[in-house]
C-alpha cells in the first residue's frame, strides 16, 4: 500500500533532522502550508513537491515515488545502460576507466553491484575472490569483506573494514534504502580478528585511510576516490559511482606500472 505523500515528505524531513520551521524557512514557504501538506489537509503541486524534494536532497528514485503518491507521473526516467540514449554515458564511463589504467577502477550501482571495471582492476583483484562472489550481480563490498573474498589479503582489515562499513552506514541513512541497511547488517557480521577503530585517526604521515593489500610483489597500498555525475536527470545515471584506486606510495605505483608492461 502506498503511503500518503504528506507522510512520505514528513519521513524525509525527519530523516534529515529538520523541524517544520527549518524546512519552511529553507524552502521559502509558510510553516502552516508545510504542516497542511504533511497532514494531508493540502495537496502540493508538482512544482512544490519537487522543490521540497530538492531542499531535502531526496534521491531521484524516491522523488518519483513521492510524485506517484501525490497522483503525478514520475519525472525522472530510469534507462538501462545499454539503451541508445545512454551512449554518451557509457562512453564517458569507458573513457574514465581506460584513462585510469594502469591503476584499478570500477563502476558500481547504488547498491555497490559491479557494473564495469578496467583491466587493472580485474588483474589485481580477480584471483583474490572466490568465483561465487564474482557471479553477477557481484557486490564489491561483499567481495571485499567476505572471508572468501579480499578480506584475508588486506593487511589492515580492521581499519579498512571500519572505513567501508562507516561509508555504507552513512549511505543507507542518507538514502533510506532498506536493502543497503540489510547489506550493512550482513557485512558487519563477517569475522574480523583485528580491532576496528570507531574514529578514523591519522597515523604518522597519513593523509588518507589506505587499503594495504598483500600481494606476491609485496604489500601494496591504495587510497580511493569516488566520482558521480554532476547533473543527473536519469535515475540510473544518478546512482552510478566510479571508484578509482590510486597508489599510496611509490612502491605500489612501480608494481602496477610494471604489471601493465
Amino acid at each position: 500500500m502506498t503511503r500518503p505523500v504528506g507522510e512520505l515528505l514528513r519521513g524525509w524531513r525527519e530523516h534529515r533532522r529538520l523541524s517544520q520551521l527549518q524546512l519552511a524557512v529553507q524552502a521559502d514557504i509558510s510553516t502552516r502550508h508545510l504542516s497542511f501538506v504533511e497532514t494531508g489537509r493540502a495537496q502540493p503541486s508538482r512544482e512544490m513537491l519537487l522543490h521540497l524534494c530538492e531542499e531535502l536532497e531526496v534521491p531521484l528514485r524516491e522523488r518519483n515515488r513521492l510524485l506517484l503518491a501525490a497522483g503525478f507521473a514520475p519525472v525522472y526516467r530510469e534507462r538501462a545502460l545499454d539503451e541508445p540514449q545512454m551512449a554518451a554515458v557509457r562512453e564517458a564511463v569507458r573513457q574514465v576507466l581506460a584513462a585510469h589504467d594502469p591503476y584499478p577502477a570500477m563502476v558500481v550501482d547504488r547498491r555497490w553491484n559491479l557494473v564495469d571495471a578496467n583491466a587493472s582492476m580485474a588483474a589485481m583483484f580477480a584471483d583474490l575472490v572466490s568465483p561465487e562472489l564474482l557471479a553477477p550481480p557481484a557486490n564489491v563490498l561483499r567481495a571485499s569483506l567476505h572471508p572468501d573474498g579480499c578480506a584475508p589479503h588486506i593487511a589492515n582489515l580492521g581499519e579498512w573494514r571500519a572505513h567501508l562499513l562507516g561509508r555504507l552506514r552513512r549511505q543507507a541513512a542518507g538514502t533510506g534504502d532498506e536493502e543497503l541497511a540489510a547489506l550493512y547488517e550482513e557485512l558487519r557480521r563477517y569475522p574480523c580478528e583485528q580491532p576496528e577503530p570507531l574514529v578514523e585517526l591519522p597515523g604518522p604521515g597519513d593523509v588518507v585511510v589506505p587499503m594495504r593489500l598483500r600481494h606476491q610483489a609485496g604489500e601494496l597500498a591504495f587510497f580511493t576516490t569516488v566520482a558521480t555525475f554532476g547533473t543527473p536527470l536519469d535515475v540510473t545515471v544518478a546512482e552510478l559511482m566510479i571508484e578509482s584506486f590510486y597508489p599510496a606510495d611509490a612502491a605500489t605505483a612501480k608494481v602496477l606500472k610494471a604489471a601493465a608492461g
